[in-house]
């Protein structure tokens, strides 16, 4: 393989440039051509595709974002829409290409695998909700972002004896929710994966503010749904002066951390190697802080696991 192309899609998460440096760099020093595609799915359709150079990634590892920038596709969808791109890496002698994005993005990869273009996933998404990896890239980063605005809230939480409910990323998954929720001490963590009840969510509160504690965090996950409506039936119920926080896409954005930046660069770098070696249909991840490559197309037959014990471990420790 001669000629390869890489590709940003979906959500934005920090550290897409970290991996998009790692794939050029790492081709154009086995002596491999590089062609960035840009706009994801709709720009491989429309032929948005150039050539890369070593310095066409310089200075963009720090950088939050995309260089390569993204879109929704829905006529990648369509067989017709799949065909077009593949003629369009045709056109251009692509003989290969890096997908770095979430579950949508790799479902486009699986597309183009099953028309017998060889393709190569690497996990890029907040949401940590992909097969087959441990982390994925921009959690890290996203899940301090939400720590950072976390402990500001709860300063005027403490000041002005508040509950406070604070809804996060993470689409379906409760990744985002759970690890900031244990790092931050919250009182109570909803998530998608594990059922809730309201009243024993109004009896804890209860509990601490009898035994004479002035305020809580709540952390909800957007799976979970509307956090304005849990504050809602939170302050009907208790008479707690409660206030609700949506943190929106500041969580996707800013400088990605060293972990990201890592985490990036050798699944970057991963991913070209496979191709080298004439594996496409295949998706990168970290496991046990080993790399590892599946199969793309039984990796997203599987479904992601949250760890079920943390969860019962910020139970334990919020009482």
């Amino acid at each position: 393989m001669k000629r390869i192309g890489v590709l940003t899609s979906g959500g934005d998460s920090p550290g897409m440039n970290a991996a998009v440096r790692a794939v050029v760099r790492k081709a154009i020093f086995h002596g491999l051509e590089v062609y960035g595609v840009y706009q994801g799915y709709s720009g491989l359709i429309n032929g948005n595709i150039e050539k890369l150079e070593l310095g066409s990634v310089g200075d963009i590892i720090h950088r939050g974002g995309t260089k390569l920038l993204s879109a929704r596709c829905p006529e990648f969808k369509t067989l017709e829409g799949q065909m077009k791109g593949i003629e369009q890496l045709k056109k251009f002698g692509i003989e290969g290409l890096v997908v770095i994005g979430g579950d949508g993005s790799y479902q486009g990869a699986k597309k183009l695998t099953e028309h017998g273009y060889p393709c190569v996933g690497v996990p890029g998404t907040i949401d940590n909700d992909i097969p087959g990896t441990d982390f994925t890239i921009g959690f890290d980063t996203a899940l301090n972002t939400v720590i950072d605005a976390i402990d500001k809230i709860r300063d005027t939480a403490t000041s002005h004896e508040r509950t406070y409910v604070i809804e996060v990323m993470g689409r379906n998954a409760g990744d985002i929710a759970l690890w900031a929720g244990l790092a931050d001490g919250a009182e109570t963590i909803l998530i998608p994966e594990c059922d809730y009840d309201m009243d024993d969510i109004i009896s804890r509160l209860t509990r601490g503010s009898e035994r004479g504690k002035k305020h809580s965090i709540i952390v909800v996950a957007e799976g979970v749904g509307s956090a304005i409506e849990i504050g809602k039936v939170i302050e009907e119920k208790t008479n707690f002066d409660t206030r609700v926080t949506v943190l929106g896409h500041v969580q996707r954005g800013g400088s990605p951390s060293a972990a990201d930046r890592v985490l990036a660069s050798r699944l970057g770098a991963r991913a070209v190697e496979l191709l080298m070696e004439g594996k496409g249909g295949r998706c990168v991840g970290i496991q046990n802080n080993k790399l590892v490559d599946h199969d793309i197309i039984e990796a997203l037959a599987q479904k992601h696991e949250l760890d079920k014990g943390m969860y019962q471990l910020s139970q334990e420790l919020s009482i």
